[in-house]
């Protein structure tokens, strides 16, 4: 399956703005993701940042006026715009956008995205009173209703020195823009609904003080990830994370075990599928304490008991209902890995289950990648290598696409 930018090719317009320094680092990422990013600069945009640039960072042809009139004439922007998979116009001036609403092709951009078939995004920047001004507010509706996508804008400082909105998405955010809307063309999750748990929980002892445990929550952000790739309508329900929520997906912030399994049995009352990757407690304090505990007071008598089983209720859940039709969890072990896990697949009636060793430093909880395997309900196991966890996601969502076709 892999990563959704893979072997895309994605045309990078480019116009006059101070914002496209930003440009250059989204064609980097881009690239860096597996895209072939070909580049168009406005006249204008050559003010601030030359073709140079993007040729650098891309390793591919940037185009500019000139060449819509040079050697290969007036088909140039028909061969631009029809092998292309996506256009993405970053940053994108009030003059671009009004000239792409009212179809105004006096450049070789313009031009190529009225020839275009394929999705088009673009990402505002521009100062506040020229975003928000009516005549930009109407050509951006105009585009919205025309099917274009709109990144942003952001609110915050401007080159003017005035604060609002208008500032151009950060290059992370419109990447994560670009796959979704890529999912939503062709993933094969497309009209799928998902619900991801993501990170530890968060068990009050006092007013201060909890139990939790080192887990960071990028496995289960990096799936909700991948099945939005894939086009997936995703709920994240997630512990406490500084993490950023994927572009498309639903975020619910939950502390507590108690409170995950509330969020975790509302979502899935309609959901095709529920990846469990959250480090769910298993224990909590028997009582918690209002005010802060003081040492003063002697040390405290911490009597623990059991937290909810989440994958038990969703099994209960599961058998009345019928929903989620595929139920994937993890288990995380410190010995006897592949036991434990189809002990666990057994007793929770998973459709699989991901174990990883979680003594491994390299891997499992904080860390950036991760070593599964991975046990289904037939006895099969089958163990991977030591990778990223976009990779483990990756692998994770083909599983899921596989089960949810047998389900069907």
């Amino acid at each position: 399956m892999g990563n959704i930018l893979s072997e895309r090719r994605i045309l990078l317009g480019v116009t006059g703005s101070i914002a496209c320094y930003k440009a250059a680092d989204l064609a980097s990422k881009l690239t860096q993701q597996g895209a072939s990013v070909t580049a168009i600069l406005t006249a204008a945009a050559r003010q601030f940042i030359t073709p140079l640039t993007f040729q650098s960072v891309t390793g591919q042809r940037a185009y500019v006026d000139e060449d819509l009139w040079g050697h290969e004439g007036h088909i140039q922007h028909l061969g631009l715009a029809h092998g292309a998979d996506l256009i993405a116009i970053a940053p994108a001036s009030a003059n671009t956008i009004a000239k792409i609403a009212h179809g105004i092709c006096d450049n070789l951009l313009t031009l190529t995205c009225l020839a275009a078939t394929c999705p088009i995004l673009i990402a505002p920047a521009m100062d506040s009173g020229m975003y928000t001004h009516p005549t930009t507010q109407a050509n951006v509706e105009i585009l919205k209703q025309r099917g274009v996508y709109v990144a942003g804008p952001a609110t915050g400082r401007m080159a003017s020195g005035l604060t609002g909105i208008g500032r151009m998405l950060e290059p992370s955010e419109i990447l994560g823009h670009l796959r979704w809307v890529l999912g939503r063309q062709e993933g094969r999750l497309k009209g799928k609904r998902l619900v991801v748990t993501a990170g530890g929980t968060s068990e009050p002892i006092d007013a201060v003080r909890v139990i939790t445990n080192r887990s960071s929550g990028k496995q289960g952000f990096a799936i909700a990830q991948a099945a939005i790739d894939q086009g997936a309508e995703v709920t994240l329900i997630t512990g406490p994370t500084a993490l950023p929520t994927p572009v498309g997906a639903r975020r619910i912030e939950v502390n507590t075990a108690q409170e995950m399994l509330t969020a975790v049995l509302e979502a899935i009352s309609a959901a095709d599928a529920l990846v469990m990757a959250a480090a769910v407690a298993d224990f909590r304090p028997e009582t918690v304490v209002t005010e802060k505990l003081s040492k003063e007071e002697g040390i405290p008598q911490l009597r623990l008991t059991l937290a909810p089983d989440i994958l038990s209720a969703v099994a209960h859940f599961r058998s009345r209902s019928g929903y989620p039709r595929v139920v994937i969890g993890f288990a995380a072990e410190s010995g006897d890995l592949v036991e434990r896990a189809r002990q666990k697949l057994v007793r929770k009636r998973l459709d699989l289950i991901v174990a990883n060793d979680i003594t491994a430093p390299d891997s499992g909880l904080g860390a950036d990648t991760n070593r599964v395997t991975l046990i289904d309900p037939a006895g099969n196991v089958q163990s991977y290598p030591l990778m990223t966890k976009d990779e483990v996601a990756q692998i994770l969502i083909e599983k899921l696409v596989s089960l949810l076709e047998i389900s069907s």
